[in-house]
């Protein structure tokens, strides 16, 4: 039964490879082949470069995001303060820069005559210095440095949220949008299987504690006065109450290392002064010390467990890194869409206004016609309604006029409250071009190629998985045993003044006066203390062994499951962005072949309606004629505008899918993490708006038909 099982399993596996990628193919054989221990042996299984993971296709490693430390006038956060000079510094706040509400100058030089006149290079850059989901995005660098400076220090990682942000109103973008990454704003939230919190956690940062790597100092400085009730009199030599009055000075120092080593120092010193007449001192020192070192054997040895956290945390800083990259594209491209609508609006609009204008034209000779009597009053009545249809289209084009130039100014602006910027019109100044770009012409291999090579995503994926490793590193040594090794050095020594009664009591015991200690201040026990003259030392073996081992156990075949997700999340990826790159190239082919043929409906549309207002001024046709070749041109005039702008947001999404935006734009990721660009972009495949053509007048008054 198992054979036939898995001869199907082979069947199918077989059948799909010769539409499936050569890495997919091997995957799906590797799986079939599991099916039973004693399949045919299949060629063995080549590694993808990128991730050193089997079962992945043999995709290009993908291009890394230019790391984005260290930008200019940004303090670094991922190493701290400097206690050199003043180490008080290292317990001063960090006061993080408040946010620029307000717009970059930029905006104001664009301002002329009330009017907001905008190409999209100025929309590009507005954006970058100004949008807010760029800027929110941009604050995730120096969260994502907090993290690396507490991995430094030993601790744990809060995370970084990688999800994009998606505030701006208004524009389309079809690139996968799913969350990922350490703290993922889209991912972990709650549901049927939520666990703590609501959250679905993940064993991401499980494994051993590593050791705290910042030395720690602890004192403790205390006075402590006692009258203690007696009530053996006998070992009180009749006094009913003894006081004791206690100074304390103790302190310590602890640091881990990254071998999985432990130091600790204690010093503690304590000065009392008592009446109890059997003390030999009064005061008596004592003070104790003892370094003691720990070394871990099995459960947290080793640098690659206790340094995994400073390790994830620079893959989670290149994925920082990766997500603002993302998250420009995005934005680029959703402003891209959100221009190409404006155009669109304004032009819709224009076109109306010309409709208005043609059929008011018209309505004024129809009613000079009746007035003479050449016309009937049912046209008067037609062309009236023509024109109120005409005011309405024309006033709906307004409202999404005015619509679209406010939700380009929310995406360029950060404070609309002026009034002159809110109630400035945008006017925008490019046209796309119809210029055919080379991913039109390019082979799809080539062009899915180019996609694996750039698109952040996959980026992001390839180190998550990565951090899915260290992970299952750290949660197989959490398997192990606790044992650890140890060996301590230390003394302790007394003295202090000489009691006035110990020599009383010494003979009132029968010893001889010779016996009572010799009087020592603190210096000398101090020296005491370290000069060997008590030492006290010692190794020995700690070993802790949970038996079962089933939260361990859980934690380690979790990971496992986690890793596999990642690994079928890039691989679904990978299948997601080869359909979009085809669909992308699919749709711009046929975008090309719309507007080619709406231009020409539109041509054809427009010299209809001049022939029939020829034919209408020489008497040869009906104002009901020349009204319905009118609302044939309104209707290929939004043809045309509809075609023109899929194509300007279907070649921009393109480009973002392939992740080449911003070198096609010449766009600076380091100046988009600065918020400041320097150089303003540079976008091809525009034109200047073709000048628009004044209706032509319906003069005359068309002779009257024969029989009159």
């Amino acid at each position: 039964m198992r054979l036939r099982h898995w001869q199907a399993s082979v069947c199918v596996a077989l059948t799909l490879m010769s539409t499936l990628p050569e890495g997919v193919a091997q995957q799906t054989v590797l799986a079939a082949q599991q099916v039973s221990p004693t399949a045919p042996a299949v060629p063995q299984q080549v590694r993808n470069d990128t991730t050193g993971t089997p079962g992945l296709p043999q995709a290009p490693a993908p291009r890394l995001t230019p790391q984005l430390l260290f930008r200019p006038n940004e303090e670094d956060y991922s190493r701290g303060k400097s206690g050199f000079p003043d180490p008080f510094r290292w317990y001063t706040a960090t006061d993080y820069p408040a946010p620029r509400l307000s717009n970059t100058p930029r905006m104001d030089d664009l301002l002329r005559d009330g009017k907001i006149y905008l190409s999209l290079s100025d929309a590009v850059t507005l954006a970058i210095e100004n949008n807010y989901d760029i800027a929110i995005a941009r604050v995730d660098l120096d969260i994502a440095d907090t993290d690396l400076l507490r991995a430094r220090a030993g601790a744990s990682l809060h995370g970084v949220p990688t999800g994009l942000v998606t505030n701006t109103l208004g524009g389309t973008s079809s690139t996968i949008t799913g969350g990922g990454g350490p703290g993922g704003t889209s991912s972990g939230t709650g549901g049927g299987g939520a666990g703590t919190s609501g959250l679905v956690l993940s064993t991401n940062g499980g494994g051993p504690a590593p050791e705290v790597l910042d030395p720690v100092i602890t004192s403790q400085i205390s006075y402590e006065s006692v009258s203690q009730q007696q009530t053996n009199l006998f070992f009180s030599a009749g006094l009913p109450v003894i006081y004791n009055k206690t100074e304390t000075y103790n302190f310590g120092y602890t640091q881990g290392f990254k071998t999985g080593t432990q130091l600790a120092v204690i010093f503690d010193n304590s000065r009392q002064v008592t009446d109890n007449p059997y003390s030999s001192f009064d005061p008596a020192l004592a003070t104790n010390f003892r370094a003691t070192l720990t070394q871990h054997l099995l459960q947290g040895f080793g640098t690659g467990i206790n340094a995994r956290f400073i390790v994830q945390a620079k893959n989670d800083r290149r994925i920082t890194d990766s997500a603002f990259r993302q998250q420009l594209l995005y934005t680029v491209n959703q402003v891209e869409n959100i221009y190409w609508g404006l155009v669109s609006a304004y032009e819709d609009e224009q076109a109306k206004e010309r409709a208005v204008a043609q059929s008011t034209q018209l309505t004024e000779d129809n009613r000079k016609q009746l007035q003479i009597g050449t016309l009937a009053p049912l046209d008067v009545v037609n062309s009236d309604a023509t024109v109120a249809t005409d005011k309405q289209a024309l006033i709906a084009a307004q409202t999404n006029l005015e619509y679209q130039q406010l939700i380009m100014k929310q995406a360029i602006a950060r404070n609309l409250n002026d009034p002159q910027l809110s109630a400035a019109p945008v006017i925008p100044t490019d046209r796309v071009a119809l210029d055919r770009l080379p991913e039109e012409d390019m082979p799809v291999e080539d062009l899915v190629r180019e996609a694996y090579e750039n698109n952040p995503q996959i980026e992001q994926a390839v180190l998550n998985m990565k951090n899915n490793q260290i992970t299952i590193k750290a949660e197989k040594n959490g398997l192990l045993p606790v044992v650890d090794a140890y060996g301590f050095y230390g003394a302790a020594a007394a003295g202090g003044l000489v009691s006035p009664s110990c020599a009383a009591q010494a003979g009132a015991s029968g010893y001889p006066a010779s016996s009572c200690p010799v009087s020592a201040n603190y210096r000398s026990v101090f020296s005491s203390t370290l000069n060997n003259s008590f030492p006290d030392y010692g190794v020995g073996v700690n070993v802790t062994i949970p038996l079962r081992n089933r939260t361990a156990q859980a934690d380690q075949a979790r990971s496992q499951m986690e890793l596999r997700q990642s690994q079928m999340r890039l691989q679904q990826l990978y299948t997601q962005i080869r359909i979009q790159v085809i669909n992308g190239q699919y749709a711009l082919t046929n975008d090309r072949a719309q507007v080619a043929a709406a231009q020409a409906s539109h041509d054809y549309a427009a010299q209809s309606y001049a022939a029939e207002q020829k034919k209408y001024k020489l008497g040869a046709s009906t104002t009901a004629n020349v009204l319905q070749q009118g609302r044939n041109l309104a209707s290929a005039d939004n043809t045309l505008i509809s075609a023109t702008a899929a194509y300007a947001k279907d070649r921009a999404a393109l480009l973002q899918l392939l992740s080449t935006t911003l070198d096609r734009y010449h766009i600076s990721i380091l100046d988009a993490a600065n918020g400041s660009v320097g150089e303003a972009p540079m976008v091809p495949g525009l034109t200047a708006p073709k000048p628009q053509a004044a209706p032509a007048p319906i003069s005359g008054t068309p002779p009257p038909p024969p029989g009159m």
